[in-house]
This record gives C-alpha cells, sequence and structure tokens, in this order.
C-alpha cells in the first residue's frame, strides 16, 4: 500500500495534504518518492531553520539516541540543564519550562499568567490578546487566537480573553483593567499575514502591562531562534517581555516547546503545577543545545541578515515587475511576505508543482520561511521559478 493510500485510510483528515511524499532532504532541498528535486522557502513552516539534516544537528541527534532518550523529569536531565543556560544566557530569561510544542508553550504562559494574577487576586484573570493572532490549537491557546475560523464549532472558549487591534494602542487601552492578568502579542503575525510590530506599539505593551501589574508575553513561537535575523524578535525593539514562548526551530525539526520566564514571572509555576511527561528529554534538548551553539557562533547572523536582505530586495523587483498582481514585501529578515492582489492559495500548488515550497497565509500572502542557510543563488533560483510560474498564470 501507498504512503498516499495509508494516510487515506488510516489517517484522520486534519490536513488538506498536498499529493507529494518526500524520503529525504538536505539543506534547502527535499526529495520525493520519485527523486524529484523541490526547493524548501517554507522550512516545514519556520522549523527546519538549520535546514534538513544539518550535519551537526543530525550527529547530535544519533549520538543521543544512542545513549539515552527519556527518563522522565522525576531525574535531573544533563542536556535540558545545558539547553535552559544556553536560552537565558543568550536572552532576558532567568528560568525555563520545556514542553512539545507552540500551543503546549502558549498553554503553559496562559497557565502561568492566571496563576500569577489570582494569586494577587482572585478577580485578575483576564488576558488581552490580539485579532489576526494565532497561538495555536488547543482550547486555551486558540481561546486568545484572534481568527474566529480556528474556535468555531469547539464550544465556548476560555472566559476572560479580550481582544484588541494589532498595533493600535488605544484599543488595549480600552480593554485592558486591573483584572487583566497578561498581554500576549507575536512581535510579528505569522498566520495573520506576515505583519510586523511597530516598535512603538511593543513598547506601549510594556508600559500598559506595567501600569495594571499585567505580564508581558511575547509567542516568539515562529519568531524565535533566528527567523527574523535575530536570535529573538525582541532584540530588534528593545523591549523585553516577562514571558516568551518558543517551538518550532529550537529543536530544528525534533518536537520542543519552551517558555522563558523572568523576575515576578520565573517563579511563579511551582512543583505540582504544571509538567510535561515529555517536556525537556535528553533527545529533544540535545537538539536544541546543538541547534543554539550553531547559531551563537559569530559570524552566523552576519550572514543571515546579507541574504534576508538579498530575498527582500529581489521580492520587491517582483512587486516592480508584476504589479497588478502585487501589493508589496512585508515582514522581518528571513520572514516575509508577498502580499497579492488575489487569493494565493492556487499559486502555492502550482509553485509546488514546479518544485519550489511556500505556503500562503491569510489567503493573499504568499509567505516566506526558508532555511536560514538559504544562498543567493537559491533565492535567485526560486525566484526564477515563482517568475516563470506567473508568466504562465496570468502574466502581469
Amino acid at each position: 500500500m501507498e504512503t498516499f493510500e495509508k494516510t487515506e485510510k488510516f489517517v484522520m483528515r486534519t490536513y488538506n495534504r498536498y499529493p507529494v511524499s518526500f524520503v529525504r532532504g538536505e539543506g534547502c532541498w527535499l526529495y520525493d518518492e520519485s527523486g524529484k528535486k523541490y526547493l524548501d522557502m517554507l522550512a516545514g513552516i519556520a522549523v527546519c531553520n538549520l535546514g534538513h539534516c544539518h550535519p551537526r544537528v543530525s550527529e547530535a541527534i544519533c549520538e543521543q539516541a544512542k545513549t539515552l532518550i527519556h527518563t522522565s523529569n522525576l531525574f535531573h536531565i544533563g542536556p535540558q540543564a545545558e539547553l535552559a543556560r544556553l536560552l537565558c544566557e543568550n536572552s532576558f530569561g532567568e528560568k525555563v519550562f520545556f514542553c512539545n510544542s507552540g500551543a503546549e508553550a502558549n498553554e503553559g504562559a496562559i497557565k502561568l499568567a492566571r496563576r500569577y494574577g489570582t494569586e494577587l487576586n482572585p478577580e485578575k484573570y483576564e488576558i488581552v490578546a490580539f485579532k489576526n493572532s494565532f497561538h495555536g490549537r488547543t482550547v486555551a491557546s486558540v481561546s486568545v487566537t484572534g481568527q474566529g475560523k480556528y474556535s468555531q464549532g469547539f464550544g465556548p472558549m476560555l472566559e476572560g480573553v479580550k481582544f484588541a487591534e494589532f498595533n493600535n494602542l488605544e484599543s488595549v487601552e480600552e480593554v485592558v483593567s486591573e483584572r487583566t492578568a497578561a498581554i500576549i502579542v507575536e512581535p510579528v503575525q505569522g498566520e495573520g499575514g506576515v505583519v510586523p510590530a511597530e516598535p512603538d506599539f511593543l513598547k506601549g505593551l510594556r508600559e500598559i502591562a506595567d501600569r495594571v501589574n499585567a505580564l508581558l508575553i511575547f509567542d516568539e513561537v515562529q519568531t524565535g531562534i533566528g527567523r527574523t535575523g535575530r536570535l529573538f524578535a525582541y532584540q530588534h525593539y528593545g523591549v523585553e517581555p516577562d514571558v516568551m514562548t518558543l517551538a518550532k526551530a529550537l529543536g530544528n525539526g525534533v518536537p520542543i516547546g519552551a517558555v522563558v520566564a523572568k523576575g515576578r514571572a520565573a517563579g511563579v509555576l511551582k512543583p505540582g503545577l504544571h509538567a510535561s511527561t515529555f517536556g525537556g528529554n535528553f533527545l529533544s534538548t540535545r537538539a536544541g543545545v546543538e541547534v543554539l551553539k550553531v547559531m551563537t557562533a559569530p559570524g552566523f547572523f552576519d550572514r543571515v541578515n546579507a541574504v534576508a536582505a538579498y530575498l527582500r530586495k529581489r521580492l520587491e523587483s517582483i512587486v516592480e515587475e508584476f504589479p497588478g498582481r502585487f501589493e508589496a514585501v512585508r515582514g522581518l529578515g528571513m520572514m516575509l511576505g508577498l502580499v497579492c492582489r488575489f487569493e494565493c492559495g492556487e499559486l502555492v500548488g502550482k509553485l509546488l508543482e514546479a518544485g519550489v515550497i511556500v505556503n500562503c497565509t491569510a489567503g493573499r500572502v504568499l509567505r516566506f520561511l526558508p532555511p536560514l542557510v538559504i544562498t543567493e543563488e537559491e533565492v535567485d533560483y526560486g525566484l526564477s521559478v515563482l517568475r516563470e510560474v506567473l508568466r504562465g498564470y496570468g502574466g502581469r
């Protein structure tokens, strides 16, 4: 039985899958069962930031898998302690909780915030979130996701969530109060269309959170671990949150999530209040340690930012070449969106047929999240394919 048939027969249909099954990856390239080669400019949705099968990460995973994978958090775990150290010493953080995914990390951050608030006042449990945001698929993370399509049909959502407009401080002031336990925000809204926060907006959120004694949570599940040209997106803005959530690229494909906290937030979750069976096990944290060692090496981000600037310039040239089809390029670092004047889902399928992987977000934004190791030559190749597809797709 072929992969497609087995998927159709035995796997729940929670995804609309393209008719492709990959069997091998190397750097920015993937190969399907027939041997066809694809340039991956999506990186598993911002997961494989070091590319597929990065030699150092793969070697670390294999070595750890042959030694010890799991013992549980009843015991000390060497790679977990080392990864926590690396995260804290390269960020604002003081303490880290490990889990398995971005949704779990946001779930943990929401629990942390509500515990923090209710210890001050039983009525201080409200969360301020933003329209067009995306924070995950669990009930709590969907509750703070500002897109109704993700929560529709799943019954009452978490009580006490209020939504404001992204990049609009006045709308935040309208919903924040002394009952607010936390404000949760993405420095760049990914599923919302690759929309960066304005610097004054994040600074204003910091001031508002301090005024009402609420925690400021940055969801860096997609923006973190190098995606925006710094290790963490908050570093572009000069604003530190109290809590930051991470996942996706932290393991370069191995499932892992993290909640990083400082100060008043770092000591909220005490023994018995929160846990994760697999969170921070030997395998996932060993991968994370190697990822951070690669990214914190001298010169790593110099190269990333040079290629990111090149990619942005080349995308802007496509806007100029096809003004009837595209409006603008927006984003930060290697997290870029090509804003279309049309629904771009069909275009993604045509690009896949031509051997280039991107995706469509917010209906009209072609999202580029290539591995950070992509070269200028690979950028040129991918965008040359895009040009060819566009010419056969209706021209200018």
